[in-house]
């Protein structure tokens, strides 16, 4: 059986869908699965051990392209798939599968995907409160456990990324990932992040900052406001450095991201910050991860930008609590 999923866009989603993968494999043990994903996310499908396979999908995000996916659609045909999860709620996302003809294509009923899609699931929202679970809800029954995320990193790929970026090989490094795609309400501030970098790091656990490119302002903001505590990494590593790198580090401290959830696929001990958004939705699946969250009254807004000009359901987590939580989470 050949199986096609058509992913998420982003980093975090992406992991979130691994327990689907994982019920798969389960209930279907010779299944090939297949993952039709953006390039970029590439090298993390690959740290996967359900994944046999990753399909470039060379659509950027918002971008329709109905002739050129007709196109993609019939030289899928070839591969023969038996069955397609499209876990992207778009009418856009299911054109892929249809052109392939691909006989069973599974997904969330939505945006008038009636032909589209021929098992097509109502979202229950109150049984399915978890962007994980209702992913996995598309195998089927759910079992009372589902699979964890995992992701794999060897010793050999971890010193390998310490070699191509000129790091320590002995040290353990504090990582605090700064960034969030989704916008500030996201975001710890960078003189909390400074802050905490001066409270926290020693020549045995040097504070090193992961993030994409975007992110790299934000990371000199706080290299600088640190007085040097803080290392700037933020767009010098690839994604595929940055796994390695936080599956070697002693303690992991970032805002709701999808380096946050490659930190709880890796279990490592992770402190998670959490202003605009959920952790009732999306939170990190690792048992060696803590919260920190203000819960005020006005949160989750689930915005980009703060409505209400304050920012203070992440303003008003202190670095110290910050620094507590780290030993907390690292003795245990």
């Amino acid at each position: 059986m050949k199986i096609l999923v058509v992913a998420p866009s982003w980093i975090g989603d992406t992991i979130l869908a691994q327990p689907l993968l994982g019920l798969i494999k389960l209930r279907e043990p010779g299944a090939r699965i297949e993952v039709l994903a953006p390039d970029w996310s590439a090298p993390l499908l690959a740290r996967m051990a359900e994944v046999d396979a990753v399909i470039g999908n060379p659509f950027k995000h918002g971008e329709f392209g109905f002739f050129a996916r007709r196109a993609l659609g019939r030289r899928l045909m070839r591969a023969d798939f038996s069955a397609a999860y499209v876990l992207p709620n778009s009418w856009k996302s299911a054109l892929l599968p249809f052109f392939a003809g691909i006989p069973r294509r599974i997904g969330y009923q939505g945006e008038s995907r009636y032909l589209l899609l021929n098992e097509r699931h109502q979202l229950d929202v109150v049984r399915l409160p978890q962007l994980v679970q209702r992913y996995a809800a598309l195998a089927g029954p759910m079992p009372e456990q589902l699979p964890q995320p995992r992701l794999n990193s060897t010793t050999e790929q971890q010193l390998a990324a310490r070699h191509a970026l000129n790091l320590p090989l002995e040290a353990t490094p504090i990582i605090f990932c700064p960034g969030a795609e989704y916008g500030p309400a996201k975001r710890w501030p960078a003189e909390h992040f400074a802050s905490l970098a001066q409270l926290v790091a020693t020549p045995q656990n040097p504070v090193w900052l992961l993030g994409s490119d975007k992110d790299a302002i934000v990371g000199d903001e706080i290299a600088i406001a640190s007085s040097g505590a803080a290392l700037n990494l933020c767009g010098r590593s690839s994604l595929e450095q940055a796994i390695d790198l936080i599956a070697s580090a002693h303690c992991i401290i970032s805002n709701d991201s999808g380096l946050m959830h490659v930190a709880a696929a890796l279990n490592k001990p992770l402190v998670a910050l959490y202003g605009s958004s959920s952790p009732a939705y999306t939170p990190p699946l690792s048992p060696r991860a803590k919260i920190v969250t203000k819960n005020l009254s006005c949160s989750p807004c689930f915005k980009r930008e703060c409505p209400l000009g304050h920012f203070d359901c992440l303003n008003g987590i202190a670095p110290q609590n910050v620094a507590d939580a780290i030993a907390l989470q690292v003795s245990g």
